[in-house]
């Protein structure tokens, strides 16, 4: 890790969606989530994290300073009480507010995904409490989408009582093709504050550009179809506070259908426009 950040900054995540489920809805039968008063497709804040994390563990595995907090087969209290030991304090037992501040420190050094998204951390031995230095919104569709069911079949069985069967139906949800959109922020004040700020450092911000650029690439699966991340625009203020609102660099990027295609059905059928003459002063436009 090096020092912690001082710009602020903003992006814009463009990514598609191919014959695949890019987020299910477990109150919907794990269909495509979706705005039910608009149409438009919806992809939460945590679906996004989540691939971020395991870009990130798949490039660092568990090397010091990266390891990923929120972790399949880890319960969050054994990181709580590793970090009650790593620091001197007895775990298991009320720690005051400057023990539960050198836990609170330990864990930000250690875990990349605390230091980055921030986490609530005093269950079991209390390690305080962390608001990261970057926030993402719900992704939403360019464009309304439809939500398909596929029946398929397999060639075999489950239950040992239904060998005679020949075959077993299922079901698959998918978006035939959706173009989604991603907001987020980047705080300094977050990541450098004496008090309250986490380290996160230039070095992790560059980690993670790549895993936003790279996350898709690592997490095909049948469900999730063909999924590609297809332009990151990042504002980068020159100040820790920033020099723009955050909704008027946003509103210089947009994506608008191809008159002729309807529905749109791949990427080309969009025109991506950044509006650099509209870039305020003191607003740095990176386009990755």
């Amino acid at each position: 890790m090096t020092t912690p950040i001082n710009n602020r900054y903003e992006f814009v995540l463009l990514y598609d969606v191919e014959n695949g489920n890019p987020n299910g809805d477990p109150d919907a039968g794990n269909m495509p989530r979706i705005d039910p008063e608009t149409g438009y497709g919806i992809v939460t804040d945590v679906c996004l994290k989540r691939k971020v994390r395991n870009y990130v563990e798949l490039v660092k595995g568990d090397a010091s300073g990266y390891r990923i907090y929120v972790k399949e087969g880890t319960p969050l209290n054994q990181n709580h009480a590793d970090a009650y030991i790593a620091v001197g304090n007895k775990v298991g037992a009320k720690a005051a507010l400057p023990e539960v501040g050198k836990a609170r420190q330990w864990m930000c050094a250690n875990f990349f995904d605390v230091r980055t998204f921030g986490a609530v951390m005093s269950p079991g031995d209390n390690c305080g409490q962390v608001r990261g230095p970057i926030q993402i919104n719900f992704s939403r569709s360019i464009d309304p989408i439809i939500q398909q069911e596929v029946t398929i079949t397999r060639q075999t069985v489950t239950k040992i009582e239904d060998a005679e069967k020949e075959r077993t139906m299922g079901r698959k949800h998918i978006v035939p093709y959706g173009l989604y959109r991603a907001e987020g922020y980047v705080s300094a004040k977050l990541a450098n504050d004496a008090t309250k700020g986490t380290g996160f450092s230039t070095e992790d911000l560059e980690l993670f550009w790549d895993a936003l650029i790279n996350m898709f690439e690592h997490d095909h699966s049948a469900a999730r179809g063909k999924m590609s991340a297809r332009k990151l625009v990042i504002f980068k203020h020159d100040s820790e506070l920033g020099n723009a609102p955050s909704h008027r660099l946003f509103e210089l990027v947009t994506a608008n259908k191809n008159a002729q295609a309807n529905p749109p059905r791949k990427y080309s059928d969009y025109e991506i426009n950044v509006d650099k003459t509209g870039v305020p002063a003191g607003v740095t436009l990176i386009e990755k």
